[in-house]
C-alpha cells in the first residue's frame, strides 16, 4: 500500500447575517456552523479496531464512568474503566437527564438520583485502544473534516438535527462519511464506525439559560473547560442528556470557556444526532488532517 496524505484547509467557521462571523461574543445569527474532524475506522471483525463492532460484555446500554473527569495534556478524554452499566438515569429538578455526579459536578438538593452497576461492564477495551479513537493513526483510522449547521429556533435555541438536515436527512441518520474513507460497512450501504470530535469556545453568561443537550448514540463526552460535563457511554439507542452551565459554580460570568466535545459511531444498525443549545459557539483554529488511502 501506498501511503498518500491529504492536507485539508484550515475552515474557518461561518455565520450568516451577524457581526459573531468577526467573533464577538453576544452577538447571535440565524444559524452556526461548527467543523469537526471525522476519523473512520474498520470494524473489528473486518480487521480492525477493537472497539468498532463490539457488543458490551454486560450487554448493549448506556455505560457511565468509562471516561475521566478532566481531559489529558493533549486535549483528549482519558478511558479510566470498561464502563459502568447505567441502571436509572439521573435528573435534575427540572426532570432533565443528567450525568451522575462527579467531583466537580456534585449532586444538587433538587436532583434525582439514578444508580448504575458497581461491576465494570467491558463497553470498551483498553486505554491504548481508546486512545486511538480521537488522535490520527496511520494504519487504524482516516480522517477528514465535516460542517454541521446549528439553526436558531424560536426561544434562541441552536438545533442540528440529523433528520432535519438538508445535508443528512435523506441519508437515514448521522452518516458523514459514507462511501469515503474506509468505506461503507458491508452491505448496510452506510459507512457507521467512526468517531467525530469539535473544538470550539463560549462566553459564560450568568443566569442566562445558558444549556447544552444532546441526543443520539452512541458514547458522547461533553467537556466545558476541560471538565466533564456529559457523559454518555456505551453502545446504546439514542439517548439524551443535558448541561446547565449555572450548576458549574467555577465559571465565571463574562469569561470565555473551552467547548469540547468527542463522539462515536461504534455499532450497527442506527446513527442519531441531535444539539440543542443556547450556547453561542465560536470555533476555535482547525486541525490539519491526513487521510491514508491505497
Amino acid at each position: 500500500m501506498t501511503a498518500k496524505r491529504t492536507i485539508l484547509p484550515i475552515v474557518a467557521m461561518l455565520v450568516a447575517g451577524s457581526s459573531h462571523a468577526l467573533g464577538q461574543p453576544g452577538s447571535f445569527s440565524d444559524q452556526i456552523v461548527v467543523t469537526g474532524k471525522v476519523r473512520d475506522f474498520r470494524a473489528r471483525n473486518d480487521g480492525g479496531h477493537t472497539d468498532f463492532q463490539w457488543k458490551p460484555g454486560r450487554g448493549f446500554g448506556h455505560y457511565v464512568g468509562m471516561i475521566g473527569d478532566e481531559l489529558d495534556e493533549d486535549g483528549k478524554p482519558v478511558m479510566v474503566s470498561t464502563g459502568h452499566k447505567l441502571q436509572s438515569t439521573w435528573k435534575d429538578g427540572e426532570g432533565r437527564p443528567i450525568m451522575p455526579p462527579r467531583p466537580h459536578f456534585p449532586a444538587l438538593e433538587s436532583d434525582i438520583a439514578g444508580s448504575f452497576e458497581s461491576q465494570e461492564g467491558l463497553a470498551l477495551h483498553e486505554p491504548e485502544d481508546f486512545a486511538q479513537w480521537f488522535r490520527d493513526v496511520p494504519g487504524v483510522n482516516e480522517s477528514t473534516l465535516v460542517p454541521i449547521t446549528l439553526r436558531r429556533e424560536p426561544g434562541g435555541v441552536y438545533v442540528f438535527d440529523d433528520r432535519e438536515d438538508e445535508n443528512f436527512s435523506s441519508l437515514g441518520g448521522f452518516f458523514p462519511i459514507n462511501n469515503e474513507l474506509y468505506g461503507n460497512y458491508q452491505n448496510t450501504g452506510k459507512n457507521f464506525h467512526f468517531t467525530f470530535e469539535l473544538s470550539a469556545n463560549f462566553v459564560y453568561k450568568e443566569n442566562s439559560g445558558q444549556v447544552f443537550t444532546f441526543i443520539g448514540d452512541d458514547d458522547v463526552w461533553v467537556f466545558i473547560d476541560d471538565k466533564c460535563v456529559i457523559d454518555i457511554g456505551g453502545v446504546h439507542s439514542a439517548v439524551r442528556q443535558t448541561i446547565d452551565l449555572d450548576r458549574l459554580d467555577w465559571l465565571e460570568d463574562g469569561e470565555s470557556y473551552s467547548f469540547k466535545f468527542f463522539f462515536a459511531e461504534r455499532h450497527t444498525t442506527e446513527s442519531n444526532f441531535r444539539i440543542e443549545t443556547t450556547l453561542n459557539l465560536r470555533m476555535v483554529t482547525l486541525p490539519v488532517t491526513t487521510a491514508l488511502a491505497d
